[in-house]
């Protein structure tokens, strides 16, 4: 990974009274430029492949600028045209997904957020790790698949956006379907309600929601995914049915829609948010800014977390002008503007290397 020293050092060359705030043309790029832009940034595209005609339709989430590389060996080529407009990456995850985990630890930008938070993220075994001995419920981990008995859902390490994810009802159902040359994790099933939590941690916040960390435990929205084609399979009958057709179920986002839980389970989402958090700077160094919990609520009102994104998440975008929660905290404002506004007040209050790496 960058040292911190290196990072530290670009920013000692930056104008701090005018930073560009940059990401990848994709996943929650529209309000990351919006809420950027709401708070007085400039903001900057970056593309590979993207089409990015589509931002003229939306002028308010427009960047100022929009860079065009060729490949991500170009961009990093060109890496002294972002330090020369004093630029901070903010990293989502379509923009780590595709340039790799390891080869954006290793840009020589400032980014915002901990990136060491990169290798526990990526790698299912830690993610657990991390999240047990914070001593949040997981779905039970199955070791050896020949004991599969039971419904389990099978995830490939890194996959993102739903692909690479497959149900297994028994061990010859595992077979006919895994990828022995993948790393991967099984689960087991659970029964109940998707949730994903996005919440918002601010080290530097001295009320609200307080931590036994310090800072301050803000909850933005919560999503629900719409995923293609499983949420349709039903219609079909069995899955066992729909595979000897050549149908089998996928678990793809093609799309978020807005939720609001039931107010008596608020406690226990806060409660394993904070308990992540501050497990976090015992393991790495600490995670500060905006991660999901992805959750399952049973019918007896419990919450496992089967995964957990560190960064910003596209559950956030049906949020633009604010949420239900968000809207009790900071009206109209998105977790893409609380970004920015977290960069804004650090550059004011004086510890913007303490949020950067």
């Amino acid at each position: 990974m960058v040292p911190k020293s290196k990072i530290d050092e670009i920013l000692d060359g930056y104008d701090t009274s005018d930073i560009t705030i940059a990401t990848l043309c994709s996943h929650s790029s529209l309000q990351i430029f919006h809420g950027a832009r709401k708070m007085g940034f400039k903001t900057l595209g970056l593309t590979i492949s993207h089409s990015t005609k589509y931002y003229d339709a939306f002028p308010l989430a427009k960047p100022d600028e929009i860079f065009r590389y060729k490949d991500f060996d170009d961009f990093e080529e060109r890496i002294g045209e972002l330090q020369d407009r004093n630029t901070i990456i903010i990293p989502h995850g379509s923009f780590v997904e595709y340039m790799g985990p390891r080869r954006f630890a290793e840009l020589p930008i400032p980014s915002y957020g901990n990136r060491a938070v990169l290798g526990w993220e990526s790698d299912r075994d830690r993610q657990r790790q991390w999240i047990t001995s914070s001593g949040v419920p997981m779905p039970k981990l199955i070791t050896d698949a020949r004991e599969i008995n039971e419904p389990v859902m099978v995830k490939y390490h890194g996959a993102k956006g739903g692909r690479g994810y497959f149900i297994a009802m028994d061990y010859p159902d595992f077979k006919m379907a895994i990828d022995q040359s993948q790393p991967y994790t099984i689960q087991e099933y659970c029964l109940g309600t998707r949730y994903y939590l996005h919440f918002f941690y601010d080290p530097y916040k001295t009320d609200g929601y307080r931590c036994e960390q310090g800072g301050s435990l803000e909850l933005m929205s919560i999503d629900r995914r719409d995923e293609s084609n499983i949420d349709e399979m039903y219609k079909l009958g069995s899955i066992e049915e729909s595979r000897r057709h050549g149908l089998y179920p996928s678990f793809v986002v093609t799309g978020n829609t807005s939720v609001v839980i039931r107010e008596s389970l608020l406690p226990k989402a806060f409660e394993m948010a904070e308990a992540i958090v501050n497990k976090s700077y015992e393991l790495f160094g600490g995670m500060w800014g905006p991660f999901c919990l992805e959750t399952v609520v049973s019918d007896k009102l419990d919450f496992k977390v089967f995964e957990i994104s560190t960064r910003i998440v596209a559950g956030t975008n049906p949020f633009i002008s604010g949420s239900p929660y968000a809207d009790l905290i900071y009206p109209g404002l998105s977790t893409g503007a609380r970004l920015a506004m977290e960069i804004r007040d650090s550059i004011q209050q004086g510890h913007l290397k303490d949020i950067m790496s």
